[in-house]
C-alpha cells in the first residue's frame, strides 16, 4: 500500500484561501498531527517556500520536528504547555499559547531564566463555548492585572476556536464571535493589545468573512476537504466560490484472488456471506494503514476504473473486495481507496460521509508504514 501526495494541490490550495481572505490576512497553516497524516515535514517545506506565515502545531514535539527539519517560520503551539515545557518552547523559538492565567506565571520565569535580549512572544486563547481550553471572558480583568506584572513576555496574539462554524442552522457561531469581539474590546480597554487576532478555522474561512480578522487558519481546506455545511446547499455554494483540489491518493495492490461458492463466509465472523458464486480479491492494507474498521461491508474501492464493494471485516493488514463484476481484474492490479482512477473518483470526504464522521479522523488514520511519495 501506499500514498501520494499532492503539494501541487495544497498550494493550489492555498492560493485559492489567500484569493479568498484578502492578501492583507496572514495564513497560518494547521499542520498537526503530522498535517493531517500526510507528512508534516514536506508539507510545510512547500508551504514555507510559497510564503506561508505561520505554521500551527498541537505540542513541543510537533513543532521541534519542524525547527530540525529547517522550518524558520512563526510556529504557534496551538494547545498550550504544562508547566515546565515552556523552557523547550523558548529554547526552540515555538510561540506558546496561554490558555489560563496561571500560564503566564510560569512563561515569565522561564523567559526570564533565558536570559534574551527581546521579550518572549505569546498568544493567548480565550474560551468563548468550546469549553476545552483558554481563559474564560471573565478572566480577562485578571489576565490583564496579571500581565502588567510580567516584564519578560509579550501578548503577540489573541485567538478563540469555534465548535459549529460549518452549521448554519445555529446561532453558536454568532455568539462566540460576538462573545470574543467583546472580550477584545475589554482587553484594549485594559491598556492591553490584543495584537494578531484570529478565529477563522476552516469553515468560517469558507463562508464567514466578518471572522477573517488579522489572520486565518486553515486545516482541512489546505489538504482539499471541504466541511459537511448545514444546510447543505451551503456547502455546493462554497464549492462554487472555492475549487479546492483533494491532495490524498491511497492505493494497493491486488495479492489474491479467491473463487468463492455461493453461501460461503469472508472474513472474520464470517460478516460478509457470499449470495452468488463470487471472485474476491485481497489487497494488502488493513486498519492498520488507513481502511478503517468501520468500513467492514460499506463502501466502495476502485479497480479498473470502476467501483467495486469492500465486504467482509476489515482486519489490520487485509482488505477483502468483490471483484466479481470485474472479471478482467489480475493478481497485482491497483486498487484505489482514495483518489482517482480514470474517470472515477473517491474522495476521503465522501468517505468521512458515508460512515459518519469527519474528513480529518479518516486523514489522520494513515498508518505510520504507509509510504507517502509527494508529487
Amino acid at each position: 500500500m501506499w500514498a501520494e501526495i499532492s503539494l501541487q494541490a495544497i498550494l493550489h490550495n492555498l492560493r485559492v484561501i489567500r484569493k479568498q481572505v484578502g492578501a492583507e490576512r496572514k495564513i497560518l497553516a494547521v499542520v498537526k498531527s503530522n498535517a493531517y497524516g500526510l507528512g508534516a515535514v514536506p508539507v510545510a517545506k512547500a508551504l514555507q517556500k510559497a510564503g506561508t506565515e505561520w505554521f500551527g502545531v498541537t505540542c513541543a514535539n510537533e513543532g521541534v520536528e519542524l525547527r530540525e527539519a529547517g522550518i524558520r517560520k512563526r510556529i504557534l503551539i496551538l494547545t498550550g504547555f504544562w508547566p515546565g515545557e515552556e523552557k523547550r518552547l523558548i529554547q526552540n523559538n515555538l510561540t506558546p499559547t496561554v490558555t489560563r492565567v496561571d500560564d503566564l506565571g510560569h512563561l515569565e520565569r522561564s523567559a526570564k531564566a533565558a536570559g534574551g535580549k527581546s521579550r518572549v512572544r505569546f498568544h493567548l486563547k480565550i474560551n468563548t463555548g468550546m469549553n476545552r481550553l483558554g481563559i474564560a471572558a471573565d478572566e480577562v480583568d485578571s489576565f490583564a492585572r496579571t500581565l502588567a506584572k510580567c516584564k519578560h513576555i509579550e501578548l503577540e496574539g489573541t485567538f478563540t476556536h469555534f465548535a459549529s462554524a460549518e452549521d448554519f442552522t445555529a446561532q453558536q457561531t454568532n455568539d462566540q464571535e460576538k462573545l470574543f469581539l467583546d472580550c477584545l474590546a475589554r482587553l484594549r480597554a485594559l491598556g492591553v493589545s490584543p495584537g494578531i487576532v484570529h478565529m477563522a478555522n476552516s469553515g468560517a474561512i469558507c463562508a464567514r468573512p466578518s471572522t477573517w480578522a488579522d489572520m486565518v487558519r486553515p486545516g482541512a481546506i489546505l489538504y482539499g476537504y471541504y466541511q459537511s455545511f448545514d444546510p447543505p446547499q451551503k456547502k455546493q455554494e462554497v464549492m462554487g466560490q472555492m475549487a479546492l483540489q483533494p491532495s490524498l491518493s491511497l492505493r494497493a495492490r491486488i495479492i489474491s484472488l479467491r473463487n468463492v461458492p455461493v453461501g460461503e463466509g469472508v472474513g472474520y465472523a464470517a460478516r460478509f456471506v457470499t449470495k452468488r458464486p463470487s471472485r474476491i480479491a485481497v489487497i494488502n492494507a488493513g486498519y492498520a494503514d488507513g481502511v478503517v474498521r468501520a468500513r467492514t461491508n460499506r463502501g466502495w474501492a476502485l479497480v479498473r476504473g470502476r467501483r467495486v464493494p469492500l465486504v467482509g471485516t476489515i482486519s489490520m493488514d487485509l482488505t477483502t473486495l468483490d471483484l466479481t463484476d470485474v472479471p478482467e481484474a489480475v493478481l497485482g492490479d491497483v486498487v484505489t481507496i482514495y483518489g482517482k482512477d480514470g474517470g472515477a473518483s473517491i474522495e476521503v470526504s465522501e468517505v468521512a460521509h458515508e460512515i459518519g464522521t469527519v474528513t480529518s479522523d479518516l486523514l489522520c488514520a494513515l498508518g505510520r508504514r504507509v509510504p507517502k511519495f509527494y508529487v
